[in-house]
């Protein structure tokens, strides 16, 4: 029988028992020299860092040294120093502000030896994968030690001697003298140092253990950012800093779910601020400063308060001088209300750099608090050029002679008006600019499409919201706004050929040990020479006799556009809530906006002081530019002057002979056809309507309006259509409707029996008719008729005799010059426009402009 195959084979040799003891050994042997590795490169470490703290332990209490900020020409401006500050025990913190910080900065700060090493390794990860220094995994402990001796570099070798440092610090004080050196020390904005300086800062708080817990939360969000998240230079983003403290704090059991809805409700009161002594010249431009350091090159508040740094500056030092002085003439803006002044802010920017030449945030601005400079706001008509003329001329080949439609429309749900109730039928865009006239505007976005303005726009530094998409940003409806900063470092790149420069106010920084950190400069070509030399040449028209902002011009060459917005308050409508002003020179471009922080019905810009915004501009720029050559804005290559590329114009169709009157069941009207024209625009208003609408279109010179009520007085208008392009509106014609009780039907119009006819608005009213039949009427109002034979007219009012105007007024709205005479057909003559009442419900947009216009945006 063959062997079985199951039979072990004799050449294979058993496992010795002692491999896999030394696989183990091998092990055990690499571990423990890993470990002695990293002992002593932590030994190494920790030396480096006790050695760094041994000599620098001062440092813990002492500030390196003021920061000195230089003007232009390298003179000092400001120092930045650590000015408010008082230290206190630790047992002077109350548990839930210890609570607060700990859980906001480092919420194993009493677990770790001064580095969490977790945290670190999360934080490790996260750089290899960006392949740069992009998170921190900083302790309190690393905090405390990068403020008092390093840069804010994030490199991996400035890490590791944070780290050092922080494990020395870790092991020579306890994890309370710790805390109260950080919070004694840190910054929290608004010249506050330490967190007993910032209670009393901001909520005039003296004993810590007064704070509440919404306070308490406030402060601790402040070190992250203070200068963002100020609850005096911005409330909203220190509520929604505050609302992340409180969530973390109740997601750690520190606080229950209804203390963080308590506290994550309430409001800023800026009341309870405690001012701090002025010491610098030039508060808004130094707090400005400080900002751009951070937001650019992310030097902290706390390392230019204490680090010995020099920052030079782009400020021109006369300049700012002239805007502080201007901005303390209480002439130049609308006296104070009850409760707070009349706001503005400005700013200037050199147009070939996007320098900041001055700024101001508000009259009587104190350091630290709202710098409406660099805040948004509604901008207007102001944004018109940014968002539709300029992208028109750009992109879609229109010239400042090119015509736009000016006909009263509805642009889908979306219905605005000219200011002035004046519609032209068509005007040049040149025109529609100098009168900032709304319905043009509208129009020539609704042609160019939305998409192409705001693409624009965002080349010079606009920013739009998600909901910002619709026709109404014609007229400056945003939802947020643009600040003054914005509007100016996006009008000079008009002034400068179409190149845009971002504004900036830091030239460079000199650290302690002389590492220097430069602005570099990226001009961006953003339009063509011709259209920044188009756009120039129109806005000078609006600096011109019977421009909207003549009162800015300051006696040299200058473009610049104004802007306004509508105050939605019911019975206050034809008042403003911001006003602008926006221009340039050849040099420098300045930007003004006023208004009040809080618009209500007892703090709003009343319509006739609704130039200030152009008066401070020139209060500003003719002092400011004193000792600048004066120069002209120079033609670029290949520009040419508006007219030699003026097209030709349509003529203008009109109607000057509009009747009405009332037959049978409805109202007659009936006009003489301009020649070429075959169709019309019907408007009417009705009793109580402020405004008039548009009915159905007319193919033919007679139309009948059956939809009328009975009683009241209706009025009339039509608009000639000639082509794409509309005409001139007609004259206005009134008929009374009568009421329930049955009137003779008056004779056909055409027929030689007399009509309704208007009367022009004077005490002896005539008509354009031929044989002069008399029409007495109310208040002495004469028309007259063609031919002789009976009829009635009605007229505007005539003079009034009563002294009492504006109550006769109210009693005779428009139709006391009717009458009988002698005559035959109708002396039809034309009445003054009418100026629709400029107040109209909002829709779903947001508040559209008015240079005396005021825009509600329905789209």
């Amino acid at each position: 029988m063959a062997a079985s195959s199951k039979t072990p084979s004799k050449g294979k040799k058993p496992k010795k028992k002692g491999s896999a003891a030394k696989v183990i050994l091998g092990v055990i042997i690499a571990a423990l020299l890993a470990l002695i590795c990293a002992m002593s490169i932590y030994l190494v470490v920790y030396l480096n860092g006790l050695k760094i703290l041994t000599a620098n332990i001062d440092k813990l209490d002492d500030a390196l040294g003021a920061s000195v900020i230089y003007d232009a020409d390298k003179q000092e401006i400001a120092k930045v120093i650590k000015e408010n500050r008082e230290n206190v025990k630790f047992d002077q913190f109350p548990k839930q502000l210890v609570d607060a910080f700990v859980a906001t900065e480092d919420r194993r700060f009493f677990e770790h030896a001064g580095v969490d090493f977790w945290s670190l390794g999360r934080a490790v990860v996260k750089d290899v994968i960006a392949r740069s220094a992009v998170e921190g995994g900083s302790t309190i402990t690393q905090q405390l030690a990068k403020n008092v001796f390093l840069n804010s570099d994030k490199t991996f070798f400035r890490k590791g001697t944070e780290m050092s440092i922080a494990l020395a610090i870790d092991n020579k004080y306890t994890k309370n003298e710790i805390l109260e050196k950080y919070l004694n020390r840190i910054y929290f904005g608004s010249q506050a140092y330490g967190v007993k300086a910032a209670a009393k800062r901001y909520f005039g708080v003296i004993e810590l253990k007064d704070l509440q817990l919404w306070q308490i939360a406030t402060l601790a969000g402040l070190p992250k950012a203070p200068s963002k998240y100020s609850p005096i230079s911005d409330p909203e983003a220190s509520k929604d800093r505050r609302a992340v403290v409180l969530k973390l704090m109740a997601d750690q059991g520190l606080i229950t779910e209804e203390e963080r809805a308590q506290a994550a409700a309430v409001d800023y009161d800026p009341k309870t601020q405690t001012p701090v002594a002025q010491s610098n010249l030039f508060p808004s431009f130094r707090d400005y400063v400080i900002k751009e350091a951070y937001d650019l090159y992310g030097v902290t508040d706390e390392q230019i308060s204490n680090g010995g740094y020099k920052i030079y500056t782009t400020l021109n030092s006369t300049a700012q001088k002239a805007m502080d002085k201007a901005y303390t003439n209480a002439k130049l803006f609308q006296p104070d209300g009850p409760e707070q002044p009349m706001q503005s802010s400005m700013v200037i920017i050199d147009n070939a750099s996007g320098g900041i030449v001055a700024m101001t945030g508000g009259r009587d601005y104190k350091s630290g608090t709202w710098n409406r400079a660099y805040k948004p706001r509604q901008p207007g008509s102001s944004f018109k050029p940014l968002v539709v003329y300029a992208p028109a001329i750009e992109k879609k080949g229109y010239l400042p002679t090119s015509m736009l439609d000016d006909t009263k429309q509805e642009f889908g749900k979306y219905a605005p008006r000219n200011y002035d109730g004046q519609y032209l039928g068509q005007v040049d865009m040149t025109y529609a600019i100098k009168k900032s006239k709304n319905i043009p505007a509208v129009w020539t976005l609704s042609k160019i499409g939305i998409n192409t303005g705001k693409d624009f726009a965002k080349q010079l530094g606009i920013t739009f919201d998600e909901n910002d998409n619709n026709l109404a940003m014609a007229l400056g409806g945003m939802t947020k706004g643009e600040s003054p900063l914005q509007m100016a470092q996006a009008y000079a790149a008009f002034a400068n050929n179409g190149v845009y420069n971002q504004g900036h106010a830091i030239l460079k920084i000199e650290k302690s040990d002389g590492t220097i950190i430069d602005y570099k400069a990226e001009p961006k070509k953003v339009m063509s020479e011709k259209t920044s030399w188009y756009m120039t040449q129109m806005m000078k028209e609006v600096v011109t006799s019977g421009g909207t902002g003549v009162r800015a011009d300051f006696g040299r060459p200058l473009a610049g556009k104004t802007g306004s917005t509508q105050l939605d308050l019911k019975g206050l409508e034809s008042h403003y809530r911001d006003i602008w002003f926006v221009g340039y020179t050849p040099q420098w471009t300045g930007a003004v906006w006023a208004g009040f922080d809080k618009t209500d019905s007892k703090h709003y810009i009343r319509k006739n002081y609704s130039d200030r915004a152009n008066m401070v501009f020139s209060a500003v720029m003719a002092e400011a530019m004193k000792g600048i050559p004066v120069k002209d804005f120079e033609r670029p290559s290949g520009g040419k002057q508006i007219e030699q590329e003026k097209p030709p114009v349509q003529e203008k169709k009109s109607v000057t002979d509009l009747r009405a009157g009332w037959q049978n069941s409805g109202v007659r009207l009936s006009w003489t056809a301009p020649e070429g024209t075959s169709a019309y625009q019907v408007f009417r208003k009705g009793p109580g309507e402020t405004d008039f609408s548009q009915l159905t279109p007319s193919n033919s010179t007679e139309y009948m309006d059956q939809t009328v009520q009975p009683g009241g007085t209706y009025e009339y208008y039509v608009v000639p259509a000639n082509g794409d392009a509309a005409g001139v509106q007609s004259n206005v014609a009134s008929v009374n409707v009568p009421g329930t009780e049955p009137t003779p039907t008056p004779p056909n119009p055409d027929d030689n029996n007399g009509e309704n006819g208007n009367g022009n608005n004077n005490g002896n009213g005539n008509g354009n008719g031929t044989n002069n039949g008399n029409n007495n009427g109310n208040n002495n109002g004469n028309g007259n008729g063609h031919n002789n034979g009976n009829g009635n007219g009605n007229g505007n009012p005539g003079k009034d005799k009563d002294k009492d105007k504006d109550k006769d007024k109210e009693k005779n709205p428009g139709n006391t010059g009717g009458g009988t005479g002698n005559g035959g057909s109708t002396g039809g003559t034309a009445s003054p426009t009418p100026t629709p009442t400029p107040s109209e419900p909002a829709g779903s947009g947001t508040t559209g402009s008015r240079d005396g216009e005021l825009q509600p945006n329905n789209g």
